[in-house]
């Protein structure tokens, strides 16, 4: 077995933004991990100033070894195209936040690193640069091989989990097929068995239309394509509980591993109501380990002290969950 500790890569995310502090902030703490931080370390190293955080930064070299020490910071570098100013967006970085990205991914699946956990970036600034960017989601996926990504985000217990993503309310029933929603209940089911240990997955799926169709009086989606999608799993040895009206499906959420809603706003603002400053944002489906912050860049944090790192550090800290139960690389007791 291999027994090195876990090696866990950062992304610091839109460089005007939180995302830099938060990476710090992870820096100053104690992990049983190797962590290292892509990013301009000039940037790392101006915005350490800005904060009065005392830090060590480290170009990142294979040689390194040992359990990360805090007040340090090993990095992968890569130079921003613009200057920055805490709170400032420049669509002239939007290449080196994608930079930082693809090497992240790169790395990750070349198995140099166990896991990636990412800062937040600015979509909006990505796209006014000229890049078909919808989030980290959908392109880590094309990054990692072009798999079906499956968004959750998890507080505690809660794991929410999304049929769809970024796409406009109006274009959601067109995407939601049979197919593509078999797919991801067996891409979910496989995941919370073989991420987070759960030999039999107890899943629930929202309804798509209110009351979960009334019978087919509210649409047709309900009858037509989820709940012909949930039998036919189920006869498989699957245990999911659905359509359910999105209202109800999440009382009682303990008594189930995942909740499926079908798309974005009608899952996540239970989500973020519950945990909202310390939930993790995980992608399954690929053939890596990705955790993320649950927020935005905060600009109006940025370089101000005041950016709490409770996302970042349960980000983290379910990497490195995630690491372990997956059971193929480092126990617990592992050293270098």
């Amino acid at each position: 077995m291999n027994t090195r500790l876990p090696r866990l890569l950062l992304t610091a995310g839109e460089p005007a933004g939180i995302g830099p502090d938060l990476c710090l902030a992870i820096a100053q703490r104690e992990w049983p991990a190797q962590l290292v931080c892509i990013a301009d370390p000039t940037l790392l190293k101006e915005r350490a100033a800005m904060l009065g955080a005392q830090m060590q930064l480290i170009p990142w070299d294979e040689s390194l070894i040992g359990a990360h020490v805090p007040a340090t910071l090993p990095y992968i570098a890569v130079s921003r195209l613009a200057p920055t100013q805490p709170g400032k967006l420049d669509s002239r970085n939007a290449e080196y936040v994608l930079e930082t990205l693809k090497i992240a991914a790169r790395e990750c699946v070349k198995g140099h690193f166990d896991a990636m956990i990412t800062g937040p970036v600015h979509k909006s600034v990505i796209n006014d640069a000229g890049y078909a960017f919808s989030g980290h989601t959908e392109f880590l996926a094309a990054e990692t091989g072009g798999s079906i990504p499956l968004m959750m985000l998890a507080a505690g217990n809660l794991r929410v989990v999304l049929a769809t993503t970024h796409m406009p309310l109006r274009d959601v029933a067109d995407a939601i097929t049979p197919d593509m929603l078999a797919e991801k209940l067996r891409i979910l089911h496989r995941e919370l068995q073989q991420l987070f240990g759960i030999d039999k997955p107890r899943i629930r799926v929202c309804g798509l239309n209110p009351h979960a169709g009334e019978d087919g009086h509210l649409g047709h989606e309900d009858n037509e394509i989820i709940r012909p999608v949930v039998a036919q799993l189920n006869a498989i040895g699957h245990d999911i509980d659905g359509p359910l009206p999105a209202d109800t499906a999440f009382n009682n959420a303990g008594d189930c591993d995942a909740i499926m809603a079908m798309y974005h706003d009608q899952g996540l603002p239970v989500l973020k109501y519950a945990g909202f400053g310390t939930a993790v944002n995980v992608t399954l489906g690929l053939p890596v380990i990705r955790t993320s912050v649950d927020h935005g860049t905060a600009l109006d944090l940025a370089g101000s002290g005041r950016a709490e790192p409770g996302s970042m550090i349960a980000a983290t800290e379910l990497a490195l969950e995630i690491v372990r139960k997956s059971g193929t690389r480092i126990p617990d007791s592992a050293t270098a």
